[in-house]
């Protein structure tokens, strides 16, 4: 990113909608309309893939394939997909949080009518036309749900050793072919919806940010269709897992436990999944942010049926290569494309993977060292597990990167804020030059719009100025009080579009 930019991360399962959960219609509008008018130039979402059990963005079936949640039942009455009777019984869902235990079933209810009257006409061409270009990832992933399906959502290790193993798939059902038909017509519809959404908003100025989780499930339809570019044993369970090892936040490191890739077998087909993977999503999103950028440098391995993170190994990847092989695919100048998650534990050989590239990276507001603020010997204790760091103060932050109060891992300004220590307040406040805490929301937007970072980006919470109700999500937890934030149109006033305007003009971005 080479140019001063400001704009908004928001999920589109929290715009605005009366179907219980955000999509691609006019909510999704509202929101490109509104941003415009807020003087921003991008969007960021968070992965857009399929959700499974936990409704993590981060946990998808598929890399490749987009969430069917996405899809606007509007678009399909429009399209004759629908018809509003189709929907009279359909539940009066929340505005405000989604209800993920019964929005599955009644979403794709719906959807299986719209795809019902689909199957009544003759299949229409750009539909054929879809199937044929997208095949290398769609069929796997159609015929993953449908055997999903069939065995009423268990993973792919608990079906009949025949299922379990593409490559060795003898004749299936007409009912599990016919399912298959279901969620290539979702992914056509979703790939419509979604570039009609990102002509809208290229149009009006906006850039679209996606979002590459590093890893993928075991549970997907990436291992189950690929079992030979990750480390799986004999029966096809995962040899070693992913994870991060003991730190500042956890004594026990993360234990993830996705698969791992097997690098040496991505590099004799010269990366053709990460680059497929990389030129997919780019057609949905102007620039990616790719999560976990320390993995493309080294992994840490963890024996499967290891309880926590704790013994595991750092193992190099071939970063260097794969990242040559993105430079033939998709041109030199990788950071107009991407974006580099390097927060946490972060060493010299990542930092110099990340800078040959010109990859921007990311610093954090709430992740910062404020007590180097009163005392600056205290930078000298800054080491690499040390996750507050002087460098995610806004003076200090580099032209090449992009700025954030927080993400959404983090909680927002107004819960983050009253969780410091008296010290720590204090500490803040003058920095900030303000009295209270209710002038901290715009203190920290100004202080990062006037960094000479290229990049701010404020979660939505903190420019609406939102308390710990509204946060994302809390790492290392499950329920339903992740992932289920949504706003209305309400929250989008005038008034906040041209309070954000103006320090968006101030400080040229």
């Amino acid at each position: 990113m080479k140019q001063r930019i400001s704009g908004i991360i928001v999920h589109p399962t929290s715009f605005p909608g009366k179907y219980g959960c955000g999509d691609l219609g006019a909510g999704a509008y509202f929101v490109i309309d509104w941003l415009q008018e807020a003087g921003q130039k991008v969007l960021q979402t968070l992965s857009i893939g399929p959700t499974g059990f936990g409704d993590s963005p981060y946990a998808s079936f598929s890399a490749f394939a987009g969430n069917p949640y996405f899809i606007s039942f509007d678009k399909l009455i429009s399209k004759g997909w629908l018809k509003e009777a189709d929907l009279k019984d359909y539940p009066k869902y929340s505005p405000v949080k989604i209800d993920y235990s019964t929005l599955f079933f009644h979403k794709f209810r719906i959807l299986r009518k719209a795809f019902s009257r689909f199957q009544q006409t003759s299949l229409p061409q750009d539909f054929l036309s879809f199937c044929q270009e997208h095949s290398d990832w769609l069929e796997d992933y159609a015929l993953f749900m449908a055997l999903k399906d069939s065995y009423d959502g268990r993973p792919w290790d608990q079906w009949l050793p025949a299922h379990q193993n593409k490559n060795k798939l003898g004749s299936l059902s007409s009912e599990i072919k016919e399912d298959a038909q279901f969620y290539r017509f979702c992914q056509w519809e979703f790939y419509n919806q979604w570039h009609e959404f990102k002509e809208y908003a290229n149009h009006q100025g906006i850039k679209l940010i996606g979002d590459v989780p590093f890893y993928v499930q075991y549970d997907s339809s990436d291992v189950w269709g690929h079992t030979d570019l990750f480390y799986l044993d004999e029966n096809l369970k995962p040899e070693v897992v992913a994870g991060v090892p003991p730190d500042f936040f956890s004594k026990t490191g993360q234990l993830w436990g996705n698969p791992c890739y097997n690098w040496k077998e991505m590099e004799n087909r010269n990366f053709s999944w990460w680059r497929k993977r990389i030129s997919h999503l780019h057609q949905f999103v102007d620039s990616v942010r790719v999560d976990h950028f320390r993995g493309f440098e080294a992994y840490w391995s963890i024996p499967f049926g290891e309880e926590t993170a704790i013994n595991g190994q750092w193992i190099k990847t071939p970063g260097e290569a794969l990242f040559c092989s993105f430079q033939k695919e998709f041109g030199d100048d990788l950071s107009e494309i991407m974006i580099a998650e390097d927060l946490g534990v972060i060493t010299d050989e990542v930092h110099l993977l990340r800078n040959n590239f010109k990859i921007a990276g990311m610093k954090i507001f709430q992740m910062a060292n404020f007590y180097a603020l009163k005392d600056p010997s205290l930078t000298a204790k800054e080491t690499p597990d040390s996750f507050f760091k002087t460098e995610y103060l806004p003076e200090n932050y580099e032209t090449n990167c992009i700025a954030y109060p927080g993400t959404h891992d983090n909680d927002v300004l107004k819960g983050w804020f009253p969780n410091q220590d008296d010290d720590l307040q204090k500490i803040i406040l003058e920095y900030l030059g303000i009295e209270g805490v209710g002038d901290l929301n715009y203190a920290v937007i100004e202080k990062l719009m006037a960094a000479q970072a290229n990049g701010v980006i404020f979660q939505l919470q903190d420019v609406l100025e939102l308390d710990s109700e509204s946060r994302m999500n809390l790492p290392g937890t499950c329920g339903a009080h992740n992932w289920s934030w949504r706003l209305t149109e309400e929250q989008l006033s005038v008034k906040v579009a041209e309070r954000l305007n103006k320090l968006t003009k101030k400080y040229q971005r």
